[in-house]
């Protein structure tokens, strides 16, 4: 008769010791008595928890970790040697060494700093001049760009009047290179003065800088340029872009001619195949041989079936507009405007009035918006009046033409007078509750041939037209573009894109 705890595993020191026993203990007949268990330094904690042996293992290993402890050498902590903050100028010229500076231009002005590399020489002898090509960070910053090429800022400045003179410094675009020579300087701390500079100050001007008698001179150097507009034309064939690209038109001008098309004919459906593309821009041909390249100054169609565009750039009440031939622009048409940031609280039609308590027409919408709140013209026109009208309060009138006119009630303030031309979304007054109001809010009407009708059922339609001398004017200049003849380009500057159907005839 076994216990249960008989069957545990070897590693258990209690039922190791009643293998082989009966259910009192007393020895089973022929069983042979248990080993001594063997003794070993290495115990394992994990068992025999509370045992003597375990105790004697807990024992040792507190002692091997004590021991240890004891042992242990001192980690003092060690000072160490940090380098002195570098100097303004030395922190400039390893800052050049790093890939930050070098991508914005490395305009610090100073050299890189030195290697190992570099042995220091008690005398170096100097040269007696020194050439420096320098570019422009920004447009007229010519004070900035001289110091930091090692001119003194006293001559700097000098020479900015100087040059100041002839050209506006902010005429200097930006990226414009100057050509520097220095000179011998009196002494190894002083800076080395300007023996002469050059830089081509505007497109049609270049200006040379020279030392004379020890004294600085300008010299102007004017360029010829011939500003005759660039004409360019071609067939669109299967794509008006990569025709007028093959043609030599720069993209930005192509992307412009399209958008001036796109108010007259469906851009791309509207064009065929043997449809011809008429592009003239602003152009200039310095006698350098360098040129540019301005706006679209005219944008005309030659259509194989269906009417012909031309449209020509010109400035309407100073915004441009794209206008036909005949002096007539593009027609635009915009829904209803809201014509104060709120809510609506009371529609165009009958209705019961919240003073008067009984059912009368509406003859317009209330918005209901914050005191002083701003108030927009729902389009442009002219202002018929402004004032105290009524029941309205202070009201403004605005006359937009075709026998259409807007009224604005019920503001606490006015900002434009009888006559004043406005345009659409300009301020003409401030929300208030003047007149036969209940509490602030914008009484909007919309009046045609004097009948009002519903402001959110109308659509403002507006088209520029030229008349008198300002219509003779453009059509002058009109004729003197159309004069302009169709440049030829080289062979060398075409460009030909397979299957386009393009005819390169123009300068790129």
């Amino acid at each position: 008769m076994y216990q249960f705890r008989d069957f545990a595993p070897a590693g258990n020191a209690p039922a190791a010791r009643l293998r082989g026993t009966g259910a009192f203990g007393i020895a089973a007949p022929g069983a042979k008595p248990a080993p001594r268990p063997h003794f070993s330094l290495v115990v394992d904690l994990g068992s025999g928890i509370g045992s003597r042996q375990w105790l004697r293992g807990l024992a040792t290993c507190g002692a091997l970790c004590f021991a240890a402890w004891s042992f242990w050498p001192a980690m003092a902590t060690t000072p160490g040697l940090s380098p002195p903050p570098l100097a303004p100028d030395l922190r400039e010229e390893n800052d050049a060494l790093a890939i930050a500076p070098a991508a914005f231009g490395s305009a610090t002005g100073r050299r890189m700093a030195p290697t190992d590399a570099v042995q220091p020489l008690a005398d170096a002898p100097e040269r007696p001049t020194i050439d420096i090509r320098a570019t422009l960070a920004a447009a007229g910053d010519i004070v900035a760009t001289l110091t930091r090429s090692g001119v003194s800022q006293d001559e700097a400045q000098a020479i900015a009047a100087m040059i100041a003179s002839a050209v506006p410094l902010n005429d200097i675009a930006a990226g414009t290179l100057l050509d520097l020579r220095l000179g011998r300087r009196l002494s190894m701390t002083a800076p080395r003065p300007v023996e002469r500079l050059t830089l081509r100050a505007t497109f049609g001007m270049k200006i040379e800088i020279q030392r004379t008698a020890g004294q600085l001179a300008l010299n102007r150097q004017p360029i010829d340029v011939d500003s005759t507009p660039l004409r360019i034309q071609g067939t669109i064939g299967g794509s008006l872009y990569r025709s007028a690209r093959a043609a030599g038109v720069p993209p930005r001008i192509v992307e412009a001619y399209i958008r001036a098309l796109a108010g007259h004919v469906g851009v791309p459906g509207g064009l065929g195949a043997g449809d011809r593309f008429d592009i003239i821009v602003e152009h200039r041909r310095a006698a350098t041989g360098e040129t540019q390249t301005g706006n679209l100054l005219y944008a005309g169609l030659d259509r194989a079936t269906g009417r012909d565009i031309q449209l020509m750039a010109w400035t309407v009440g100073g915004s441009k507009q794209w206008m036909e031939a005949s002096g007539v622009g593009r027609e635009s048409s915009s829904g209803f405007r809201m014509p104060v940031h709120g809510r609506v609280t009371s529609n165009f039609g009958r209705r019961v009035h919240p003073i008067l308590r009984y059912a009368r027409f509406h003859a317009g919408m209330d918005f209901g918006a914050p005191y002083g709140a701003p108030i927009m013209a729902a389009a442009s026109g002219q202002v018929v009046s402004s004032g105290w009208q009524g029941g309205y309060g202070r009201a403004v009138k605005i006359s937009h033409g075709g026998g259409i006119q807007t009224l604005y009630g019920h503001m606490s303030s006015l900002a434009v007078a009888p006559g004043q031309q406005v345009a659409a979304g300009q301020v003409i007054g401030y929300v208030g509750s003047s007149g036969f109001s209940t509490g602030p809010h914008l009484h909007y009407e919309l009046h045609r041939n004097g009948r009002p009708i519903d402001p959110a059922s109308f659509r403002f339609t507006t088209r520029a037209a030229l008349s008198g001398g300002e219509l003779a004017s453009f059509r002058a200049r009109m004729q003197s573009l159309l004069a302009t003849p169709v440049g030829a380009a080289p062979a060398a500057d075409r460009v030909t894109f397979a299957g386009v159907g393009a005819t390169p005839t123009s300068l790129r």
